[in-house]
């Protein structure tokens, strides 16, 4: 919404600069987005008239023109514009004037003749990009007066931001009222009286969709010259408000839109057939717009049609066939009121927008169209002559919009506010925006004007009282609450150590979407009834995940797009699964779990080591660091996701915690995922709850190792041989580890040879030949009893 300041002041001015005043506004709600000046700084530019012109003898394209500009004497002036012409009225920079841009005038010669002075065209001026010819200044202005006063100039345009809520402001009366009730200026709008009808002619109005159209004035008026001229006063305040001045018939109609802030449309009488019908489209029916589009109305968009067609969309545009022309003679002046459900979108469906259908899908006072009319009447016959008929009024009182009283309890305002305004002060602010207060039972009760849409409940009231009493009157007290601080403990992690530790081992933390495409939830979950959202925000983010895997295989996608083949994420986020039938309550599981994967070479490339890809193992290293000094076991696993025969489940304590593999290779080809990635998905609480480091006193005696070699069978793994070599290990032994892993040559095809190390230590003394190998043998034997296990020789 633009508007000039000057013309604002004609209704209310209050005694603030500009500046303060779109203060005001801003505070106000009404959000100031820029204040411009209408030209930029010139000074001793005056309005002049080209009294005679004559041929500049050295240059075919130069005039020497004689200047009235009230100095007395006629000026001598060369100019070279196409339309410098005697009798014009122009600007004229006398010398010594200062033009936009620091431009300054001084007495010169051109082409040896003295020039003392310039006239100047619109773009000199910097008022717009004309640059064609002289700008030419209506008649009736004083030669000599300053050109600034003269055209308005020294004049602020104002655009404000409004909310979709605050309709009535779309005017300079809304504006207005708002200003006065803030500042409590005096408001003067313009008295609007009946125009008495001096002719008998009627046009009848049918209301066929009276739910959408339940107002609809509307009125003959003959005899008017369409050629007549727009005042300048009326242009200036159009183009200060960012409408284009067209012709008359249609600026009375754009600026009784802008003052009052209801739209209205002007047809040419003379093209009408029969009533006026506001109804629905008949099936097939077109329309073809003023703006030369021909469109085809929706079944529930709104028409103003006569007894043969559609004349125009109702709210939105008029039609170009029943428009009005400078040969127009008889109009049919339209104002109505439209819901704004039987408008809103209506033009953006069509692909323009419109100012009538910008006010009408926001909301227009129901109660102007008959006011609005009436001052669109007299303006016409004041600008263009003829003679008006009766105002034809076609009202459906049933379908207007109801505005029923809203209770407003004082304490609550109070409490919400932060301030202790006391009820007379509450009351006087609402009285100030034309808010009716009636007491009831100690409450408020404020029935809105019809201008008001967006008073419907308590807290609208509320926001009223504040915008008036001004936000920044109101403290800013910051909120206070005792808080106590718990104590971390420290036996246990939280997700932040865990995102420290990963980051530790060279894995860059991803914030991935809850929600992935149903195809990668298929595959790498083989889940075939997803939990899928209702209004996905795109089609390939359908579905909630229930697992993180396939996120982290999205970001090495998108990484090797981007010749990123070294790839190490992980994430920390919930998972989505559906209850089991059984469950004794309905609805969702939605656990916390981390995941991490990798993929690519296995270190950053450099000279001192040797290049190789990242494997299960590394992967599998990095996942008991997670769960360090606690110990994972790991079991085959079959799953969607993972390479058969390189997966595992990862136990914890005995519990299944999570998946552990290198990803399936259908998935790796279908992907385009370079080498096989590797990944691990866990619960996160089993990591928070597990042990932390403990110390234990280090020894100063001597270690001893022994290394045993086991022969077993190939499906028993080394993690089943050092737990069964842990329950007969005594306390000497402090550790048990592989270190090689054999088959071949000596060994049974359908056996293998793992290699242990084991580190036995005391801490007060010098362990004895004798328990070292008592302790061995106890080892030895507990692995052939339990596993079959031999000694390898």
């Amino acid at each position: 919404m633009q508007f000039s300041e000057n013309w604002l002041r004609t209704f209310v001015s209050p005694a603030l600069d500009s500046e303060a005043l779109g203060h005001l506004l801003t505070m106000a709600g009404l959000e100031v987005e820029e204040a411009d000046p209408l030209a930029p700084p010139f000074s001793s530019v005056v309005v002049a008239r080209i009294v005679e012109t004559d041929k500049h003898p050295n240059a075919d394209k130069l005039k020497v023109c004689k200047v009235d500009a009230g100095q007395g004497e006629p000026l001598q002036i060369v100019c070279g514009a196409p339309n410098a012409a005697a009798g014009m009225l122009v600007p004229c920079a006398l010398v010594g004037a200062v033009l936009p841009g620091g431009f300054a005038i001084k007495a010169a010669k051109l082409r040896g003749v003295e020039s003392f002075g310039m006239l100047c065209s619109a773009r000199e001026l910097g008022l717009s990009e004309d640059h064609g010819g002289l700008l030419a200044l209506p008649e009736g202005l004083e030669v000599g007066q300053d050109v600034r006063a003269a055209l308005g100039l020294d004049d602020i345009r104002f655009t404000i931001k409004l909310t979709p809520n605050r309709a009535d402001c779309l005017s300079l009366a809304g504006v207005a009222r708002e200003v006065a009730a803030l500042t409590d200026a005096p408001l003067a709008l313009p008295a609007i009286e009946a125009v008495a009808p001096a002719i008998d002619a009627r046009r009848a109005i049918v209301l066929d969709a009276p739910e959408a159209c339940p107002r609809y004035c509307g009125r003959v008026l003959r005899g008017v010259d369409a050629r007549a001229a727009t005042p300048e006063w009326m242009k200036q305040r159009l183009q200060a408000s960012g409408v284009r001045a067209i012709s008359a018939l249609v600026d009375v109609t754009n600026y009784v839109m802008m003052e009052l802030g209801q739209p209205l449309h002007a047809f040419d009488n003379t093209k009408l057939q029969g009533a006026i019908h506001v109804r629905h489209p008949r099936a097939g029916e077109t329309v073809r717009l003023l703006n030369e589009q021909t469109v085809t109305p929706a079944a529930d968009t709104l028409l103003i049609a006569d007894e043969a067609c559609a004349l125009a969309l109702a709210g939105v545009m008029g039609g170009e066939e029943s428009g009005i022309t400078l040969d127009t003679t008889e109009v049919f002046l339209e104002s109505a009121f439209f819901a704004p459900a039987a408008i809103a979108g209506r033009a953006r469906a069509f692909g323009f927008s419109s100012d009538a259908s910008h006010r009408f899908e926001r909301g227009v006072d129901f109660e102007l169209a008959r006011t609005a009319i009436e001052r669109a009447t007299r303006l016409i016959l004041d600008l263009c002559g003829g003679e008006a008929g009766p105002v034809e009024d076609a009202v459906s009182p049933q379908h207007l919009p109801a505005r029923p009283g809203v209770r407003l309890r004082p304490a609550r305002a109070r409490r919400v506010l932060g301030v202790d305004l006391d009820d007379d002060t509450i009351a006087a602010l609402l009285a100030r925006v034309h808010l009716p207060v009636r007491r009831v039972d100690g409450d408020f009760l404020v029935t809105p004007p019809s201008f008001r849409f967006d008073i419907e409940i308590e807290e609208d009231l509320i926001e009223e009282v504040a915008r008036l009493y001004g936000y920044d009157n109101i403290p800013a007290v910051p909120p206070r609450g005792d808080l106590c601080m718990l104590e971390r403990s420290e036996s246990s992690r939280n997700a932040w150590d865990v995102r420290h530790l990963l980051a530790g081992r060279d894995y860059q933390e991803v914030v991935n979407f809850s929600f992935v495409d149903a195809a990668w939830e298929r595959d790498f979950c083989a889940n075939p009834d997803p939990i899928r959202l209702a209004n996905p925000i795109a089609s390939q983010m359908n579905v909630m995940r229930s697992s993180l895997i396939p996120g982290l295989a999205a970001n090495v996608l998108v990484n090797r797009n981007r010749q990123q083949d070294r790839v190490r994420v992980f994430e920390i986020g919930r998972c989505f699964e559906r209850k089991a039938d059984g469950e004794p309550v309905a609805g969702f599981h939605q656990p916390l779990r981390v995941a991490a994967l990798a993929t690519g070479s296995a270190v950053r490339e450099q000279w001192g080591t040797p290049a190789r890809q990242v494997d299960f193992y590394d992967v599998k290293g990095d996942l008991e660091a997670l769960f360090a000094p606690g110990e994972l076991s790991f079991e085959s696993l079959s799953h969607p996701a993972l390479h058969p025969g390189r997966a595992a489940t990862v136990l914890f304590q005995g519990r299944r915690v999570g998946i552990l593999g290198e990803l399936h290779p259908v998935w790796v080809q279908r992907y385009d995922l370079g080498s096989a990635p590797v990944a691990f998905e866990v619960d996160l609480d089993a990591v928070l709850h597990a042990a932390l480091p403990a110390y234990r006193e280090i020894s100063r005696q001597p270690a001893v190792i022994r290394d045993l070699a086991l022969v077993v069978a190939q499906e028993v793994s080394a993690a089943r041989v050092v737990e069964v070599l842990r329950t007969a290990a005594p306390a000497i032994v402090r550790e048990i580890g592989l270190f090689d892993v054999y088959q071949g040559k000596g060994i049974e095809p359908e056996k293998k040879s793992l290699a242990f190390r084991v580190l036995m230590q005391d801490t007060q003394r010098t362990l004895e030949d004798a328990e070292v190998e008592q302790a061995v043998e106890a080892l030895v034997r507990q692995a052939e009893t339990t596993l079959g296990a031999r000694l390898r020789g």
